[in-house]
C-alpha cells in the first residue's frame, strides 16, 4: 500500500490501518459500533471532498473563460475523471447494498441472484433506491447483523464478487492514469510545461493513487485470494468501512487531479483547515503483563508543520519525525477498560496560525482464558472418537499445544480440532498451553451406555407382541445403542432363550452369538399363537469393555 500525501487521505489510511488491526480480536458490541462509526467518518470526508472539488471547479470557471485553448481538453478531463468516480463510488455501493440485503434478508431467492439484479428484485424493491441500502435497525433502534459472516463470505468469496471487485478496482485504478495523462499531455502546450515535467506529474499521480490492490496479504496471510484475505468470515459491520475505504481512495484521487489540473490555470489549492490526531494501534486487545503499542499522528498533516506541531497522550508529549508519527507505549499492569486523551496542537509555519484538535483512543486489558468443548457430550467415553475443540482467547489456534493424560487417554489433531481416546474410567486432564498461558481442565472417562436389546437394529424393539410369521422371519437379536451420539457397536455374545407353548411345558435352549442357532432356531420356528418367548441372560460387548455386559430380557408374545 502506498503512503499517500494528500492530508486527508492520510488520515483515512491511517483510520483504515487501526480498523484491519481491529479485526484480527474477539470483537465486541462497541467495536462494531465504531466500525460504523469510521464508515460515517469516512462518508462525511467524502462529502466534504465533492464539495471541495465542487468549489474548485467553480473557482476555476473565470480563469478557463481567459484561457479558450485550455478550457476545452481540461473541463474535459475534470468531467470524464469526475463521471468516472461518481460511476465507481456508485457500483461500491451496490456491493454495500448487495451484503445488506444478504445478512438481512437471507432467503432462496436472493441467494438465486445476481448482485446486479438485486435492485429490481421484489424482494429488496423497498429496500435499495438511488444508491441507499436496507435499514441497519431494527424497531428499537440498535444495530442488526453486525457480526453476521457468513453472508459476507457467501456474497464476496464463495459467490466470486470479491474477484470481481478487486479486477473492478485494478481496471478504475488503469483508468484514472489514463484521464489524467490524457488531459495532461492536452494541456501540455498551452500550459507551457515540459514532457520531463508532465512525466514528472504522471509519476506523481501514479505514486500518490491509493486506490490499489494492497498486496501485502500474500506475505502476511494464509488466504489463497486477495477476497479471502479481506472477506473471508469478515463480520458484516466490518465489511462496510472496507469498502467505503474504497470510495474515500476514489475521491481522494478526484480531489488530486482536479486540483492538478486547476494548477495549469493558477487555480486554487484545497486549504487543510481541520486537524485530527489519529492513533494507529497494532490491537485494542492487550494480555496482562504486555506492552500496548501504537503508532500515534496528526490526522490531515503536511510535512512542512513538523517542527511546530505536537501530539500529547494523557499528558504525555509524543515526539514526532519529518513525517510527523512517534510511538506512545505503556505497560498494561491492571484490567479493564484504558482510554487515552489525545491533544494534537499545530502551528501553521507560514501564517503563524494556532490550531488544536483532540480525540480518544480505547483500548482493553485481560487475561487469557482457554475453552475446550467437547463436540458432542460433556464426558469422555471408553472405546470410541471423542472429539474436541480447542481455543484460547488472544491467541493463533495454530500457536496452542494441546495435550491429555490420565484414563489412559490419547490426543490427536491441530489447529484447534482434536480427536481424544481413553482406555479406562476415572478421570481425563485436557493440558492446553500458549504463549505466556497454560491451564488444565478435568473431563470424567466412563463406558458407553448399556445398549437394550432389541429385533431391529436401528431401534429398540424389547418385547410385546408379535404376529407368528414375523417372529419367525427374525434371525437374531441386535444391541442398540439409544440416543448416543457416537460411531459405536456392541455384539450380542449370546443369551437363553425359552420357549412356553400354551398349556405344555418350558422348553429352554442357549444360543451364541446374535444369530439363531441349534435347538434356539428350532424353537423359533415352532412358534404358534400364543406361545410367549423369554430371552434372558443377554450379553453384549461393546468398544472398550474387557468382558460382556448383561442386558435387560425381552418377552414376546406370539399372536
Amino acid at each position: 500500500m502506498s503512503i499517500p500525501k494528500e492530508p486527508r487521505q492520510l488520515m483515512i489510511t491511517l483510520m483504515y490501518l487501526v480498523l484491519m488491526a481491529l479485526l484480527a480480536l474477539n470483537i465486541s458490541a462497541e467495536i462494531m459500533n465504531a466500525f460504523y462509526g469510521l464508515e460515517k467518518s469516512m462518508q462525511t470526508s467524502n462529502a466534504l471532498s465533492i464539495k471541495s472539488v465542487d468549489g474548485t471547479v467553480e473557482g476555476i470557471k473565470p480563469l478557463l473563460d481567459k484561457k479558450p485553448l485550455l478550457k476545452e481538453p481540461l473541463t474535459n478531463g475534470i468531467s470524464d475523471i469526475r463521471s468516472f468516480v461518481s460511476e465507481f463510488t456508485d457500483k461500491i455501493d451496490s456491493y454495500k447494498a448487495g451484503l445488506t440485503a444478504a445478512a438481512l434478508i437471507k432467503n432462496e431467492e436472493f441467494l438465486s441472484a445476481n448482485l446486479e439484479e438485486t435492485i429490481s428484485k421484489s424482494t429488496v424493491d423497498s429496500a435499495y433506491f438511488n444508491g441507499s441500502y436496507l435499514s441497519r435497525y431494527d424497531d428499537k433502534g440498535e444495530i442488526t447483523c453486525s457480526k453476521d459472516k457468513d453472508w459476507t463470505t457467501w456474497l464476496m468469496v464463495k459467490q466470486g464478487k470479491g474477484d470481481e471487485l478487486e479486477n473492478f478496482i485494478d481496471s478504475t485504478r488503469n483508468q484514472m492514469i489514463s484521464i489524467y495523462e490524457k488531459t495532461m499531455r492536452a494541456c501540455q502546450k498551452e500550459a507551457k510545461i515540459t514532457d520531463d515535467e508532465v512525466a514528472k506529474k504522471i509519476a506523481n499521480f501514479e505514486n500518490n493513487l491509493t486506490l490499489a490492490i494492497d498486496t501485502t496479504w500474500q506475505t502476511t496471510s494464509d488466504k489463497e485470494t486477495w477476497a479471502e484475505a479481506n472477506f473471508d468470515h469478515m463480520p458484516y459491520a466490518a465489511c462496510m468501512p472496507i469498502l467505503e475505504k474504497f470510495k474515500t481512495d476514489a475521491r481522494a484521487a478526484e480531489a488530486m487531479m482536479v486540483n492538478d489540473l486547476a494548477g495549469l490555470v493558477g487555480g486554487r489549492e484545497l486549504k487543510l483547515n481541520k486537524f485530527f490526531p489519529v492513533m494507529n494501534a497494532k490491537r485494542g486487545y492487550v494480555i496482562k503483563g504486555e506492552k500496548f503499542e501504537a503508532e500515534v499522528a496528526i490526522g490531515a498533516f503536511s510535512n512542512e508543520f513538523a517542527k511546530t506541531s505536537t501530539i500529547t497522550v494523557n499528558g504525555q508529549r509524543i515526539s514526532l519525525n519529518a513525517e510527523g508519527k512517534g510511538t506512545f507505549t505503556e505497560t498494561a499492569n491492571s484490567l479493564g477498560k484504558k482510554t487515552l486523551n489525545l491533544v494534537a496542537n499545530v502551528v501553521n509555519p507560514l501564517s503563524n496560525e494556532r490550531m488544536s484538535g483532540n480525540s480518544t483512543f480505547e483500548y482493553e486489558v485481560g487475561v487469557r482464558s482457554a475453552t475446550v468443548s467437547p463436540t458432542k457430550m460433556n464426558v469422555f467415553y471408553i472405546g470410541v472418537d471423542n472429539p474436541v475443540e480447542v481455543s484460547v482467547a488472544g491467541a493463533n489456534s495454530n500457536k496452542v499445544n494441546a495435550s491429555c493424560s490420565g484414563a489412559g487417554c490419547n490426543m490427536s489433531g491441530g489447529n484447534g480440532k482434536y480427536n481424544v481416546k481413553v482406555s479406562s474410567p476415572g478421570k481425563a486432564t485436557i493440558n492446553v498451553s500458549a504463549e505466556g498461558f497454560s491451564q488444565k481442565f478435568e473431563f470424567r472417562s466412563k463406558r458407553i451406555p448399556t445398549p437394550a436389546p432389541s429385533f431391529n437394529p436401528n431401534e429398540v424393539q424389547a418385547g410385546g407382541k408379535m404376529g407368528n410369521g414375523s417372529f419367525k422371519g427374525r434371525r437374531g437379536i441386535f444391541a442398540v445403542l439409544e440416543n448416543f451420539d457416537f460411531e459405536a457397536k456392541c455384539n450380542i455374545q449370546g443369551f437363553q432363550l425359552t420357549r412356553v407353548p400354551a398349556r405344555q411345558d418350558a422348553m429352554r435352549a442357549t444360543n451364541s452369538g446374535p444369530t439363531y442357532s441349534g435347538r434356539a432356531a428350532t424353537l423359533i420356528q415352532a412358534a404358534k399363537p400364543g406361545d410367549t418367548f423369554y430371552f434372558d441372560n443377554i450379553k453384549a460387548r461393546c468398544p472398550g469393555d474387557a468382558a460382556g455386559r448383561k442386558l435387560t430380557p425381552m418377552v414376546w408374545t406370539i399372536e
